[in-house]
């Protein structure tokens, strides 16, 4: 279907000079390139401009976006103060936000779940594309109130205008592709939009191909090479990360002046190398449905209502050698319903339901949890009431979870049954509040403060785990005993902007009752799960008996606490017929048990960031140098990382088109100027995964 709607959009583009018809009245949306609205939808029900949101919200869009889009949402995200990413090699990629990563991240499509297994494992891939996304939003900091307790560390939502929102008038499009890279990355993307005034049209498509990750140096660290010489080392390619991708959607919407309602079908789909085994690849397929609406101004008091439905089909085969090994499904839906009403007195607000319900599975050798389905319905509200310059916030939410097993599973080599504990289920009650302010000094000075409880239901993995993972070279272990997770947190920003100067410096603290985290216990297991064979000399060296010997992560629950800062900040150095601008950035966190004072595993180092943004005309030039700290301060069986610079740069062009509203980008960009040997540290892989050496790649974008 997706290839029959390749030919459509290129057709298009041929005519697309030839396609404006008049309009029977003054359209609403000209057929300028997309511009969504700048009312910021992630951070507050009632929408609001960035400078007034509560909680610290970045937006990703336009030319920034073009600039830094890479292969995975992780590293396209990687650049904003407090995101880092997981990057298990070029392929897999999930945001780790002020340190928190997995369930404790929501990703949304369009204000939804993804609903996929990517926090399942960091070598499962997000079924998202960046090529194709118009904008994203990250909410840094807890985002339970709206989207669940298992927001507690912030919410990524993706938007890409599959159904779109306001009228639209004529044709309008945009097309985007790209060569080169370390990973000599061939990408291409196209989106097609179409609308009469009353019904609107939206198509899209988009392929990538990459090549193994070329590499400065040997695959394997120095530090792991003393601790484990026994391994193989390879040297100027990041073997087994080559990947192939491709997908698209369609979608339509009745619009009209005060609102919409329309219904989309994406389609994703990728095979992919998984890095830390040479002979493994993921083959995956997701495919989406979405049904959306908003109204606006239907009455006096219920001003507005806005619903969400989203249904996924996710599903993935591990390939071994060519051979089908274990197939993960996911396949659930997500639905919300905000009723927006008027002044209260002096308060407004929303009151909304959400609920989802996902049935996951794990069949073949190497399943570490067993069949699950997770269920979960909530009620929540926010309010806010203005008080001259002060605004304040605040609301709840309450949500009840089940998460149930079916267990059984695979019978161990050796073993004597199943490896998972029979049929259970788990229910849990979680509340959450928070209540904050913006206070505005002047026009372009505001502090915000922000305070949140939350509680979170532990996932079907942190519970049930019980087997060999092999993305992560160990054997996990799960608890099914975790009572909900229980957190408290703050954040202070203080923000300015002043003409084309502006800044933010954040500091936060969060406390956790008791943080689930998977820790390295110093045991090892066999693949029937024996604790510690006798056997075993070294870990990953099968024993006499045949069987591999892993080494024993484990959930446990302790007392964390996470704080830091991020600031970031831009300078106009000159303004006249040209511009330049000093741009800055920082990000620090720390994490560690509350009773031991102990680090908590793989925390990003600190980060500082400086970079000259050129323009002149059509033309921008850009460099940026970001370095990052060596990470000494390691949890129990880590290893450190060594401190590195990044620095990029990048060559803008913007032509002149032949049509007012069209306009056509190249770029040129450097990555890895200085060649670094880089590693992350959050990654399971830093240790046999570094980042790409030092590369270049071409680009060009043309909206019409």
């Amino acid at each position: 279907m997706f290839s029959r709607i390749a030919y459509a959009v290129a057709a298009a583009f041929a005519v697309s000079a030839h396609a404006q018809t008049p309009a029977a009245k003054p359209p609403a949306t000209t057929g300028t390139p997309t511009q969504l609205s700048p009312v910021i939808v992630t951070g507050n029900p009632l929408g609001s401009e960035l400078f007034s949101l509560v909680s610290p919200t970045s937006v990703l869009e336009g030319t920034n976006l073009f600039l830094q889009r890479r292969s995975t949402l992780g590293e396209t995200l990687n650049e904003m103060p407090g995101v880092s990413s997981t990057y298990f090699g070029p392929n897999a990629s999930r945001p780790v936000i002020r340190g928190l990563e997995g369930d404790r991240i929501r990703i949304l499509s369009n204000g939804t779940g993804v609903l996929d297994a990517s926090s399942l494992s960091n070598d499962h891939a997000v079924p998202i594309d960046p090529l194709v996304v118009e904008r994203v939003e990250v909410v840094r900091g807890p985002a339970a109130l709206f989207y669940g307790g298992n927001a507690v560390g912030g919410v990524v939502n993706v938007i890409d205008n599959r159904i779109p929102q306001e009228p639209l008038q004529g044709v309008r499009g945009r097309a985007e592709g790209r060569l080169g890279g370390a990973e000599s990355e061939k990408a291409f993307g196209a989106m097609l939009e179409a609308g009469n005034g009353r019904f609107a049209l939206h198509t899209d498509v988009y392929t990538r191909d990459t090549d193994d990750l070329k590499i400065k140096g040997p695959t394997i660290s120095p530090r792991l090479q003393a601790t484990d010489p026994a391994r193989a080392v390879t040297y100027g390619t990041l073997p087994n990360s080559a990947s192939r991708s491709s997908g698209g959607s369609i979608g339509g919407s009745a619009t009209w002046d005060k609102g919409y309602v329309g219904l989309s079908f994406s389609s994703f789909e990728s095979r992919y190398g998984t890095v830390a085994e040479p002979e493994v690849t993921i083959d995956m397929e997701s495919k989406r449905w979405d049904l959306a609406g908003e109204m606006r101004d239907i009455g006096s008091f219920i001003t507005g209502v806005k619903f969400k439905l989203g249904k996924t089909d996710y599903k993935h085969t591990e390939l071994d050698a060519g051979v089908p090994a274990t197939d993960f499904k996911s396949r659930g839906h997500e639905g919300r319903l905000e009723l927006v009403h008027g002044n209260l007195g002096p308060l407004k607000g929303a009151v909304g339901v959400q609920f989802n319900s996902v049935d996951f599975s794990a069949l073949g050798a190497e399943a570490f949890v067993p069949t699950t389905k997770t269920d979960s319905k909530a009620l929540f509200i926010y309010e806010e009431l203005p008080i001259g310059k002060l605004k304040l916030t605040f609301g709840g939410r309450h949500e009840r979870t089940e998460v149930s097993s079916q267990g059984g599973g695979p019978t161990p080599f050796g073993g004597a049954g199943p490896r998972f504990d029979p049929t259970q289920a788990r229910s849990f009650s979680g509340n959450s509040g928070a209540i904050g302010g913006v206070y505005r000094f002047t026009p372009g000075l505001a502090l915000a403060l922000n305070g949140t409880m939350t509680e979170r239901a532990p996932t079907y993995y942190e519970l049930y785990a019980n087997g060999p993972h092999a993305a992560t070279g160990s054997y996990e272990v799960g608890d099914s005993t975790f009572a909900r997770e229980k957190s408290r947190a703050f954040d202070a920003a203080l923000r300015m902007r002043s003409g084309a100067h502006s800044g933010s410096i954040s500091v936060f603290h969060s406390r956790f009752k008791n943080y689930i985290g998977v820790f390295n216990s110093g045991n090892t297991r066999g693949a029937d799960g024996e604790l510690n064979p006798p056997e075993t000399i070294t870990p990953g060296v099968s024993d006499n008996t045949g069987e591999e010997v892993l080494p024993e992560l484990a959930y446990r629950a302790v007392p964390a606490r996470f704080r830091g800062m991020e600031a970031e900040g831009k300078l106009r150095l000159l303004d006249r017929a040209n511009t330049l601008d000093l741009l800055l950035k920082f990000d620090y966190v720390r994490a560690d048990d509350r009773y031991t004072g102990l680090p908590l595993p793989r925390i990003a180092p600190r980060r500082f960031g400086a970079g000259l943004d050129y323009r002149w005309g059509q033309f921008g030039a850009r460099v940026d140098a970001t370095w990052v700290s060596a990470q000494n301060r390691v949890s129990a069986n880590e290893l450190p990382t060594d401190s590195y610079t990044m620095l990029n740069a990048a060559l803008t062009y913007r032509m002149k088109s032949p049509t007012p509203h069209g306009s056509a980008e190249l770029f040129l960009r450097g990555v890895n100027l200085l060649n670094a040997d880089a590693r992350n540290h959050v990654s399971f892989l830093k240790d046999i995964a570094p980042m790409g050496k030092r590369s270049g790649q071409v680009g060009m974008r043309v909206q019409f």
